[in-house]
């Protein structure tokens, strides 16, 4: 029976209850369903699924789709039933989650003809006994979902994805349908050309998602800024992304005891209590859910609010497929990431012990992230342009810096030194190395080409690596130059680039945005939370500098640092939160026990007086309450250290890194708590570092920053040396 237009409007309104289709979908389906391959690029929420469940259930046979999301399986399984009246049979999925009766129940329909819609898990699809079951029944087509993990570089590559073609060769020929949300120009042909479907009809929708508004926030204290975000939209749907499973429960759970309805999800957590988990996001009994970036969610759900970010993803392809789970009503939609440099060296960290090459994808993946971070650009332009999509306004009007644009130059010279640079060498370099020779850097690469020789080494020095990079990024988007990603990223000229050089004119380009960076954003310690050029005004300017000044009395009578006092970011809660008692002090950022107690007192009277004198009304709704297993870790950790434990073995008894015990080690110090760890030390630090690390924090530190102190002592100094000794001089001097 052809399947006429009509009689795809007819079950649209049947099955889905619309009375038009969106976008592309109406010519995606009848190109299916007349026998063609299809490659659907449509970004999350342009409505992918509507194109093979619609045509599944007007077709004879079965359609597989193959998916990785076991989760989104039974959410979209449930929807099916509910759209079909919950007609016995037509929808089922075939994964790992089933028992034996289930699956039993699953091959009768399927045998029976019942079935419309069968999901299947890549894993599942690979298994000689369901291959055979498939090898019975007419298939109508096989619909491939999250289609980018074919390829490497995609955001989410899985190696089974490569076995797919061959599987259906093996079960029996049938049209292809492939769709995914997120996929470069590379990785579109890496799908096409594994798939054998070169001759696909390709449907490729815009990227942008205009009611989406893009923020990159630095990342100084981003617990109290997530709980405050929370707090300022109430009863609002969201989703907070995080790099560990730690993380996620952490952030739960800190969200909960802060009067927040959140729960966590990600996969080292039982299936049904993941299931529980996203039936109550769902159903809305809890407002977030906080998840891991490297696990997918599948959630189908319209009305999310805000989708943040803690920890920025390890791609762009990543990180635009998890934003667009906001807003896919077309309404509202915030995005917010927190960014930190300190981040993408860990993120790097992980990347030890791969292949060479996938190394190399990842890094690269990872720097187009980095790019789109630091970017003082248009978001949404930067985004499209990744995706090969260009995006004509200079102003989108919804992202962090068209709403709150920085200083712009003219980048005439600027763009032509780079063209010449790169025509010089060959066009066989990538975007970092130009950078470095123009700034003058003469590392062993350079050097090893000779090019500390070359004409142009140096000529751009009175400027940072990073201002370059901004330049030939913006040249990119420009199209004044290319970047080859199937050779990792060597930057060529373009015919648009050589008629600029030929001929110049004026361009406006902007430098990057510089972020400050936090020590460490996973403590509650407020050594490891610097605030943007000191107190920025996030507290009572007049209140600030008497604190800061009182500070300054109390350690010269102490003859100790003034940073080691209360720090900077703990003189800001101050004057922002009012405390004038020592029980009130102590729920300041970084302020415990034994700071209140040595020197607090003059601190909370000075206030009062502030307070009584200047009429002023003290906030008692917003102080972020800290999460109960961190009270017990910190016993834990003092009664280990007491009894001179091993780093290392406290660490093991607690499921932590040795870095994330050194951060709770910092935060218990911060907080006025004298912890006596000269046994370690001793076994770890050579004599001699010893005493220049706690020389500099006594005598040349102007504050208790990390990266300054490791600035002055050289290169023969680990951060995790300067932190071990930086405690010791915290505890035996402050507390």
């Amino acid at each position: 029976m052809e399947i006429t237009s009509d009689i795809l409007h007819d079950k649209l309104k049947k099955f889905f209850g619309f009375d038009s289709f969106k976008g592309n979908q109406e010519a995606v389906i009848k190109a299916l369903v007349e026998g063609n391959d299809v490659f659907v690029l449509m970004p999350t929420g342009g409505g992918k699924s509507l194109c093979y469940q619609l045509p599944a259930l007007c077709m004879e046979g079965t359609a597989i789709v193959i998916s990785p999301l076991i989760a989104l399986m039974k959410n979209q399984v449930d929807a099916i039933m509910g759209f079909a009246h919950n007609q016995e049979g037509i929808a089922h999925f075939l994964n790992s989650s089933l028992n034996k009766t289930q699956t039993a129940e699953v091959k009768k329909d399927l045998l029976s003809g019942v079935t419309k819609l069968l999901y299947v898990a890549p894993e599942s699809l690979t298994k000689e006994e369901n291959i055979q079951l498939l090898k019975q029944i007419k298939i109508s087509f096989y619909a491939i979902d999250e289609a980018h993990c074919i390829s490497e570089w995609g955001h989410d590559f899985r190696p089974e994805y490569r076995r797919i073609r061959s599987i259906i060769a093996e079960i029996g020929k049938a049209p292809i349908i492939a769709l995914t949300a997120t996929a470069t120009p590379k990785v579109q042909s890496d799908i096409q050309r594994n798939l054998d479907m070169l001759d696909a009809k390709v449907f490729k929708s815009s990227f942008n998602r205009p009611n989406l508004y893009y923020e990159i926030r630095g990342k100084n204290n981003p617990k109290k800024d997530i709980i405050k975000f929370i707090k300022e939209n109430p009863g609002k749907s969201g989703i907070i992304y995080c790099l560990s499973r730690k993380k996620v429960e952490e952030i739960a759970e800190l969200l909960n005891i802060n009067g927040i309805k959140a729960l966590p999800y990600h996969a080292g957590m039982d299936a049904a209590t993941r299931g529980r988990n996203q039936d109550a996001f769902l159903a809305e009994e809890v407002d977030v859910i906080v998840a891991t970036i490297a696990f997918g969610m599948g959630i189908d759900k319209p009305d999310v609010r805000f989708v943040i970010h803690y920890n920025i993803p390890k791609s762009l392809e990543g990180y635009y497929q998890e934003t667009g789970r906001a807003g896919r009503d077309g309404q509202e939609g915030r995005c917010i990431a927190f960014y930190r440099h300190k981040d993408i060296q860990r993120l790097e960290k992980f990347m030890q012990g791969k292949p060479v090459s996938e190394q190399e994808i990842g890094r690269q993946l990872l720097m187009e992230t980095v790019s789109y971070a630091e970017s003082n650009q248009c978001r949404r332009k930067v985004l499209l342009n990744y995706f090969g999509e260009d995006y004509p306004e200079c102003n989108c009007g919804n992202c962090d810096n068209c709403l709150y644009p920085q200083k712009q130059f003219n980048g005439r010279e600027e763009i032509c030194t780079v063209i010449e640079l790169v025509l010089s060498l060959k066009e066989s370099f990538k975007a970092e190395y130009l950078s470095n020779i123009l700034c003058g850097v003469s590392n062993s690469l350079i050097k090893s080409y000779h090019h500390h020789h070359n004409e142009f080494f140096g000529i751009g020095k009175s400027k940072s690596p990073r201002f370059w990079n901004a330049v030939i990024r913006q040249a990119l988007i420009l199209h004044f130059l290319d970047k080859d990603i199937e050779r990792y990223g060597l930057i060529s000229v373009t015919q648009l680039g050589r008629d600029f050089l030929n001929a110049p004119y004026d361009v406006m380009l902007t430098e990057d945005r510089e972020f400050e960076e936090g020590e460490d954003d996973d403590s509650d310690s407020p050594m490891n939370a610097k605030h943007p050029a000191g107190l920025s005004g996030a507290g009572d300017a007049a209140l600030v500098p008497m604190l800061k000044s009182l500070r300054q009395e109390v350690a010269k009578k102490q003859r100790i640092p003034s940073w080691v006092v209360f720090s900077d970011p703990s003189i800001e809660d101050m004057a922002i939160l009012y405390p004038t008692t020592l029980d009130e002090l102590k729920k300041c950022q970084g302020v415990g026990e034994g700071k209140a107690r040595k020197f607090g007192q003059p601190f909370v009277e000075l206030i009062a007086r502030y307070v009584e004198e200047n009429d002023i009304s003290r906030p008692d709704d917003f102080i972020v309450r800290t999460v109960a297993s961190k009270v017990t870790n910190k016993v834990f950790i003092i009664q280990s250290i007491d009894r001179r434990m091993p780093f290392e073995d406290i660490a093991r008894a607690r499921d932590m890194e040795l870095c994330e015990l050194i951060e709770d080690i910092e935060s218990i110090v911060n907080s006025g708590t004298r912890l006596n760890i000269d046994y370690y030390i001793k076994q770890t630090i050579d004599e001699d570092k010893i005493d220049d690390i706690f020389t500099y924090f006594k005598e040349e530190a102007q504050s208790d920053s990390v990266t300054d102190a490791m600035k002055e002592l050289g290169r023969d100094y680990e951060e995790e040396e300067v932190r071990l000794v930086r405690i010791k001089f915290l505890s035996e001097l402050g507390n």
